[in-house]
């Protein structure tokens, strides 16, 4: 790529360390409704449509507004103890933003979960547009969300990518016909995206660091 116009993240395990966070919300809600805990990969499997849908599959009838309010504040509460943005991440969200690349996000987590992560890392406005799993009807694996962010700006498939950490993302990138880049610093699904066809593989943040410099004209070192 030699004429990249824009720049799509996966949320979770791609820009922020959330895993925890997530565990710990959830847990949080089922030992209280079902008394019960489950293992992050068990999670994991749920992934896809919103919290809440999760959510609500679990607890069935239990299940109401009020138990969701109670997993938001949990989740906001203990956002600074479980979650952080990865080092290196702010820096390259402040080179792109400064070589006028479109920045958005494709995530299957809510609205409001994605909000409260994306304002309590303080990164929010670096986004041009914002797609959780709230803002489409097919989720993740479909490639909605990333044709709702490049229709918008109405920008070139070829010179665009998807950057994100699961199977889901690279799925939805070929789906909407865009590259797509595997992020590996805390991919949960490594093995099984490892066994994928993508365009390209970071295997740290640095190695991302160094494709947008290879890739974008004008970058220059700090």
């Amino acid at each position: 790529m030699k004429s990249i116009e824009c720049v799509i993240f996966d949320i979770d395990g791609t820009i922020a360390q959330t895993n925890q966070l997530i565990l710990e919300s959830f847990n949080f809600i089922t030992s209280k409704y079902l008394n019960k805990k489950f293992l992050f990969e068990e999670i994991t499997k749920m992934f896809g449509p919103p919290e809440e849908v999760a959510i609500k599959n679990l607890l069935g009838d239990k299940y109401s507004d009020v138990v969701f309010e109670e997993f938001l504040e949990f989740y906001k509460k203990n956002h600074k103890e479980f979650a952080c943005l990865y080092p290196g991440i702010k820096e390259i969200l402040d080179y792109l933003k400064n070589q006028n690349i479109i920045l958005g996000i494709f995530t299957g987590k809510g609205k409001f979960s994605t909000l409260i992560t994306l304002k309590e890392l303080e990164i929010i406005n670096y986004f041009d547009m914002i797609v959780t799993g709230n803002d489409v009807i097919n989720h993740k694996p479909a490639g909605e969300g990333i044709n709702k962010i490049l229709n918008y700006f109405e920008v070139d498939r070829n010179n665009s990518i998807m950057i994100g950490d699961s199977i889901s993302d690279i799925k939805a990138a070929k789906e909407a016909k865009i590259k797509v880049a595997a992020a590996l610093w805390d991919s949960y699904s490594r093995e099984k995206i490892m066994s994928e066809v993508v365009d390209y593989i970071f295997e740290n943040i640095e190695q991302m660091k160094m494709f947008f410099k290879n890739n974008i004209r004008g970058y220059s070192e700090k």
